[in-house]
């Protein structure tokens, strides 16, 4: 390299005092440091929220899932003992078996008292008593007491009985059940569709009486108890039943069953008859107490729907799932804009971190080309000065 005086002179004249700045650098490396711990904090959620909400429409996921986090030995020893407790034969075996497909060890002596309590509700007399029970009075304890009930149903002789009774309070100013009047009334119009489909209403038909029972029963949710009002509103015309109804009987069906097909209207009852078809699902995969159970805990037809799912794919397991999760077992415990935010958050972190990643390499190398320019300048500076010197 070849130096000429007048430039040395120059660089001694005009000595390089340049630095290059380090706050840049260091607020670059804080924010890499920063963004990089909040990513290791939010991402897992997100990443959990992600898995979330690709089982939002899968009942039988949402449940596995919650019971992985749930069930335990102990669990399913204390829970298996209370059902034996209230006399509930149903519920103990449902949770024998949901430990068996969980491959939890149940006590041999306790798995014995449950088989005991079967046989005991199995037997002859106590069928017969509970077939009896929800034949005469429409409330069902088993399916048993439901096949009762849906035979006097399917007769119109149940359907009547209810509708003679709420009719003739309503009529008379009493308090009376227009829900069950309602559903009763529905029952009667669709009970000569299921005839004339050869069962292929059953479905609908089942449903409507355990809606029944559940309502007398008090084990319909307040949700659901609204949803179906609102739905039968539309489809029974309150004052033509009313009017219709005051000459029916039970001993004269003919008239009952007149008045509720001019009362109900078949053609709007799309959305109630398949919260009905939904309900008989349940019943007929997973037993008459998981459709009571599902009533009680399912706010509207679309949750009822979602149980019906989840019956299909737990069967005998339903009952103990219902009873261990409640609407976690057909619901996401975090809605679904929590879930969303979760992600989006994961998202803006992770492209923070990167952002700031590159922002910190610009900058260091940035930073390092000055100092070797600093350095090259100041070789030269000191090189023209030795120069001059000599």
């Amino acid at each position: 390299m070849v130096i000429r005086a007048d430039d040395a002179i120059a660089c001694e004249l005009r000595p390089v005092t340049f630095r290059p700045a380090r706050l840049p650098v260091v607020l670059t490396l804080l924010a890499m440091i920063g963004c990089g711990t909040a990513a290791l904090l939010v991402v897992p959620h997100g990443i959990e929220a992600k898995s979330l909400l690709a089982m939002e429409n899968d009942p039988g996921q949402i449940a596995d899932r919650a019971l992985d986090q749930t069930v335990n030995p102990e669990v399913i020893r204390r829970e298996i003992e209370a059902a034996l407790a209230a006399k509930d034969s149903d519920l103990a075996r449902s949770f024998v078996d949901l430990a068996k497909d969980r491959k939890i060890p149940v006590d041999p002596s306790l798995a014995e008292q449950v088989t005991a309590a079967e046989t005991e509700a199995n037997s002859t007399q106590h069928m017969a008593g509970n077939f009896a029970r929800g034949f005469i009075t429409g409330e069902p304890d088993d399916v048993v007491g439901l096949a009762g009930t849906t035979l006097g149903d399917l007769f119109v002789f149940g359907d009547v009985r209810d509708a003679v009774r709420e009719g003739s309070r309503l009529v008379n100013g009493q308090n009376a059940d227009e829900l069950v009047l309602g559903l009763a009334c529905v029952g009667l119009a669709i009970t000569a569709g299921t005839y004339a489909s050869l069962g292929t209403a059953a479905p609908a038909r089942v449903g409507v009486s355990v809606a029944k029972a559940a309502r007398k029963a008090g084990k319909l949710s307040a949700g659901m108890a609204e949803s179906i009002g609102r739905s039968l509103r539309g489809v029974v015309d309150s004052d033509a039943l009313k009017r219709a109804i005051a000459g029916a009987s039970i001993t004269e069906p003919a008239i009952a069953i007149r008045a509720a097909r001019e009362a109900v209207k078949v053609e709007k009852a799309g959305g109630l008859l398949q919260l009905m078809r939904s309900t008989g699902r349940v019943q007929s995969k997973a037993g008459t107490q998981a459709a009571l159970d599902g009533l009680k805990i399912a706010e509207n037809p679309r949750e009822m729907a979602r149980v019906a799912q989840l019956a299909e794919k737990q069967g005998s397991k339903t009952r103990a799932t219902l009873k261990l999760l409640g609407r976690g077992a057909i619901a996401l415990s975090l809605t679904t804009l929590n879930l969303s935010l979760w992600i989006l958050g994961a998202i803006f972190t992770l492209f923070g971190f990167v952002a700031s990643c590159k922002g910190a390499v610009e900058r260091v190398t940035w930073r390092h080309l000055q100092k070797r320019k600093l350095r090259a300048l100041q070789l030269q500076q000191r090189v023209a000065a030795a120069h001059v010197g000599f």
